[in-house]
C-alpha cells in the first residue's frame, strides 16, 4: 500500500528546499578547509547528541553544543550564551554527522547575526575520512 498523497499547505517548503535555501546562504567548508580555519582561531562546534558522539567518535578540542540549545548559547545578546560567544564576528564552524543538520544550524546562527557561521561538508564522517584528528573513533 502506498501512502496517500499529501497536499502541502500554501507557503510550506520541503526539508530539501529548506536545506537548499540554507546552503545558498553559507560558504560551506570541506574538512581540510575547516581544519585550517580552526587552526586560525575559528570555533569548531559539534552539535551531535551525546549518543552519536559516543558511537562515532569526537574531534579533540571541538566545543560540544547540542543542536537543541545552539542559538541560545551563541546569541551574543542571550543570558544563556557561552563565554565563546563574544560578539557577532565570531567564526563558528558547525559539525554534525554527515553535514545536513549542520547546514541548517549554521544558517540559524547567521540569522542571529553571526555572519561568519558555516559548516563542514560531509560532517564528522568526512572529517574522519580525511584523516583529521579524532578520538574514540571505531
Amino acid at each position: 500500500m502506498s501512502a496517500p498523497a499529501l497536499t502541502r499547505p500554501a507557503g510550506a517548503r520541503s526539508v530539501d528546499q529548506l536545506l537548499a535555501e540554507a546552503r545558498s546562504r553559507i560558504d560551506r567548508l570541506g574538512p581540510r578547509q575547516a581544519a585550517v580555519r580552526v587552526a586560525r582561531g575559528a570555533l569548531l562546534v559539534d552539535i551531535r547528541p551525546a549518543a552519536q558522539r559516543a558511537r562515532e567518535g569526537e574531534v579533540p578540542g571541538a566545543l560540544v553544543v547540542e543542536r537543541n540549545v545552539l542559538e541560545w548559547r551563541f546569541d551574543p545578546a542571550s543570558d544563556a550564551r557561552l563565554p565563546e560567544a563574544t560578539g557577532y564576528d565570531v567564526e563558528v564552524v558547525v559539525l554534525c554527522s554527515e553535514g545536513y543538520t549542520s547546514s541548517l544550524a549554521a544558517d540559524a546562527l547567521r540569522s542571529l547575526g553571526l555572519a561568519r557561521a558555516t559548516d563542514v561538508v560531509g560532517g564528522f564522517r568526512a572529517w574522519a575520512a580525511a584523516g583529521l584528528p579524532t578520538r574514540g573513533t571505531p
